[in-house]
């Protein structure tokens, strides 16, 4: 008897979501039979595969008499690194199938290939096993949209998908006021042989460390630039007039990597103290007389800190912009870049759960209100 692999998943998957292996074996005949699955998940070197974590996985034959193993619970749970901390969010799985029967009977190893995870998840209608490398911008790890604003002063970069090894090309194309233009390339180098370098960040901000563009020309002021990667361009035009502070939001989209956005309109915080009080003993009881002291009160406060929460407004939207932000409402790690010029940001709480998106054709004019919590309190009390 030998285990045939029936179906396998793509190179690259997205943890999430389902990582499906079937097997066959068609000579099984006992009522014990089980298919077994090792599976080894690590990080690194990819000839490190004794160095993760191991798992032993068992399947009785389903009704047609294969056995379904779908890894990806186990392969998620080895993806723990913030992504704003891990440029490079990836692991290492690969399987090893057998059978057994009657407590020791088993048959030989039929090992699998090396595959790839990423922190991140299909989305309904897509396949199982669906490849991540289908979406259009692919290698830059982000769903668009094609058209965006951005601010002459922000930073900002995008991930770029380099673990095939070869050499990816960044193109940027810049515009300027006198209708002049500048083209420059950026030249990413992966590995196909190490976790740590199968992601890498090209610049996406104009004043992001690496930004290969001028932010003049001959005097004349950029006016927006296109980042192309496989032949599909992400434009970001430039505001140059805007009347309140915008407020830049960075989010763990649907690739494990983050996507930009600013909230150009009106923006308000909001400082809410929470406190524990109780009532002390007034007077003075262990004296001769009794008396009180004029500043002694009859509600002390023992515990107190606050919570903070920031409301932001887009400005008025495509379309386009309804996919993103359905991964901004579930992602699981959220930012606000309050200090550009260092780089400081505040981690946020998408407090918002209930969006009526809107479309060109009924709504005309799309604007959306976001509301999060600030995930640090006001002290600071570790």
């Amino acid at each position: 008897m030998a285990i045939t692999i029936n179906q396998t998943p793509p190179l690259i998957n997205l943890a999430q979501s389902p990582i499906a292996f079937s097997v066959i074996d068609g000579a099984y005949a006992s009522s014990s039979f089980q298919y077994t699955c090792n599976l080894q998940i690590w990080t690194g070197s990819l000839s490190a595969s004794g160095s993760g974590a191991q798992y032993s996985l068992r399947k009785y034959p389903n009704a047609s008499g294969y056995g379904i193993f779908d890894v990806s619970r186990f392969v998620n749970s080895s993806l723990t690194n913030l992504a704003y901390q891990a440029t490079s969010s990836v692991v290492y799985f690969k399987p090893t199938f057998n059978f057994q029967y009657q407590a020791s009977i088993t048959g030989s190893n039929v090992v699998g290939s090396t595959y790839v995870a990423l922190d991140g998840y299909s989305v309904f209608p897509e396949a199982i096993n669906a490849s991540p490398t289908a979406s259009v911008y692919w290698p830059l790890m982000t769903d668009g949209p094609q058209s965006q604003s951005i601010a002459i002063t922000d930073k900002g970069f995008y991930a770029v998908y380099v673990g095939q090894g070869a050499n990816v090309n960044v193109s940027y194309t810049g515009s300027y006021s006198n209708g002049s233009t500048t083209f420059a390339t950026r030249t990413v180098s992966g590995s196909t042989s190490n976790t740590t370098a199968s992601v890498a960040r090209v610049p996406a901000g104009p004043t992001q460390q690496g930004f290969p563009l001028a932010l003049t020309n001959s005097g004349y002021d950029l006016e927006s630039y296109t980042i192309k990667s496989n032949g599909y361009s992400i434009n970001n035009v430039i505001e140059c007039a805007y009347k309140y502070t915008p407020v830049r939001v960075l989010w763990k989209n649907r690739y494990g990597q983050f996507d930009w956005i600013n909230f150009w309109y009106k923006n308000v915080q909001d400082f809410t103290t929470e406190q524990r009080t109780y009532q002390p003993q007034l007077g003075s009881w262990n004296a001769s007389q009794l008396s009180y002291n004029a500043y002694q009160t009859a509600t002390q406060r023992y515990i107190v800190d606050a919570s903070q929460t920031i409301t932001v407004n887009t400005e008025f939207l495509p379309q386009d912009y309804n996919e993103i932000f359905k991964q901004l409402l579930v992602t699981d790690e959220v930012y606000w870049m309050y200090n550009q010029a260092d780089s400081l940001v505040k981690p946020l709480t998408i407090k918002t759960s209930n969006l009526t998106f809107k479309t060109g054709v009924n709504d005309k004019l799309i604007q959306y209100t976001f509301t999060f919590d600030i995930g640090q309190p006001f002290k600071l009390i570790i």
